[in-house]
């Protein structure tokens, strides 16, 4: 298995490329290619109409949605004085905007491979039916707030917001995911709704092979109450800190495509499994 790694809260900023080739048939869509008969030589009789294709199928809507936030933007390092304008983040505190990220020690942005990563979920999780909602449409923009991130989430009425981040610890060592959680709780789905998200998320993430942090929260959870965009929802929401893209080997595994697969897939399946309980 690839060895693999993601964020650090400070690196990533306390709140803290391009996806992969989709399938151009929309997700569950068959496409049915039929070859029509030719005639014989000697044949006067025409061939046989080619009988029409069945219509296109979808999956069946399971009623879940599901937003997904992928950490930064690709434009915010061009932007200082927008990522820096302080916004409510909850808690009666302000934060900035939002921040740029981290990367690993060969340039790899953290930006790239959230937006990267969640277009793998994305698209995984619509192929079981399940509507998802990307807090940013692009790898190119600014922001959104973190504020902003939160909104999104709330007016989706989503059943669980999950947050992609990496982080960029220097510490001898530092490896590992964790996934934070908002604590204490503010509202009643920042409770238990969303200690069960955040232990699904863990729990999945570490079936899937990757170990848990060695430097941020214990056994892989961390319950913050820092963090803008868990603060300021009302839906079960997480936040994924996948490993630290300045450890060789997590830093490897995030910046190849197969690495990346296989975070999403994981990730995917844990919030597949959260949406079942």
């Amino acid at each position: 298995m690839v060895a693999i790694g993601l964020t650090l809260f400070a690196a990533c900023g306390v709140d803290s490329a391009a996806p992969p080739p989709g399938n151009p048939s929309a997700p569950g869509t068959t496409t049915v290619f039929t070859t029509l008969p030719q005639p014989s030589p000697s044949s006067s009789t025409p061939p046989p109409s080619a009988p029409p294709p069945p219509p296109a199928t979808q999956q069946p809507k399971t009623g879940k949605v599901v937003v997904l936030d992928p950490g930064h933007n690709g434009g915010n390092a061009s932007k200082p004085g927008e990522i820096n304008k302080q916004v409510p983040a909850g808690r009666g505190k302000t934060k900035p905007c939002n921040t740029t990220g981290t990367s690993t020690n060969s340039g790899y942005s953290e930006h790239a491979f959230t937006w990267d990563v969640s277009q793998r979920i994305s698209q995984a999780l619509t192929a079981k039916g399940i509507r998802v909602v990307l807090t940013r449409q692009n790898d190119t923009g600014v922001g959104p707030c973190v504020n902003e991130r939160a909104a999104i989430g709330n007016d989706a009425q989503a059943d669980a917001v999950v947050s992609i981040h990496a982080d960029g610890s220097n510490s001898a060592g530092a490896h590992g995911f964790h996934v934070a959680y908002p604590a204490p709780p503010l509202n009643p789905q920042q409770g238990e709704p969303s200690v069960k998200l955040a232990t699904a998320l863990r729990d999945g993430i570490r079936a899937g092979g990757f170990p848990t942090s060695n430097y941020l929260g214990s056994n892989g959870l961390a319950p913050r109450a820092d963090l803008g965009g868990l603060n300021l929802s009302t839906r079960p929401s997480a936040l994924v800190e996948c490993g630290n893209m300045r450890n060789s080997d997590e830093a490897a595994a995030m910046s190849s495509e197969e690495g990346r697969q296989q975070y999403a897939a994981v990730i995917a399946k844990a919030i597949e499994d959260y949406l079942a309980r």
